[in-house]
């Protein structure tokens, strides 16, 4: 394991560019950004209706981010709020029936993606590929947080 470096940036940045570039072909026909792919998955395979906050959390993105990808597809009838709150990012949004069918491909495409990508997996792989990425990004995460403690 001479590169462990450049095997893991390389890696990393080879998948996250790979995704970013299916999310930007899959959404073009629609007219949509990669960045909308998000907000309309979480919000199709939400039990409930989901605030801009809570897509946030569960998307781990940037609150600028969602907000604007949010405002766009607001514009383009696919999102709606039925009752605006005290703020609006607490508010409830819920997909148009346009936006719930542009919702169910990008899952149907999310999901056959997920086994196209871990073909050739098992089972058993797949779980310590995912308990192994966990570890990782917890280590990082506390790594990031004591070199922040360091600069205050």
């Amino acid at each position: 394991m001479k590169n462990r470096y450049q095997n893991f940036t390389v890696l990393v940045n080879q998948i996250t560019r790979s995704i970013h570039k299916i999310k930007a072909e899959e959404m073009n026909q629609f007219d949509l950004k990669s960045a909308h792919v998000s907000c309309l998955y979480y919000l199709y395979t939400s039990e409930k209706p989901l605030t801009s906050k809570e897509l946030c959390e569960v998307c781990d993105e940037d609150k600028a981010l969602i907000s604007r990808s949010l405002d766009d597809l607001e514009k383009r009838g696919l999102v709606f709020c039925e009752e605006i709150k005290e703020k609006r990012y607490r508010s409830p949004l819920h997909l148009t029936l346009e936006g719930k069918e542009i919702g169910r491909y990008v899952s149907e495409k999310i999901d056959a993606l997920l086994d196209s990508a871990t073909q050739g997996l098992s089972l058993d792989q797949r779980k310590a590929m995912y308990e192994g990425l966990e570890i990782i990004r917890n280590n990082l995460e506390n790594m990031c947080k004591k070199k922040g403690k360091k600069n205050d």
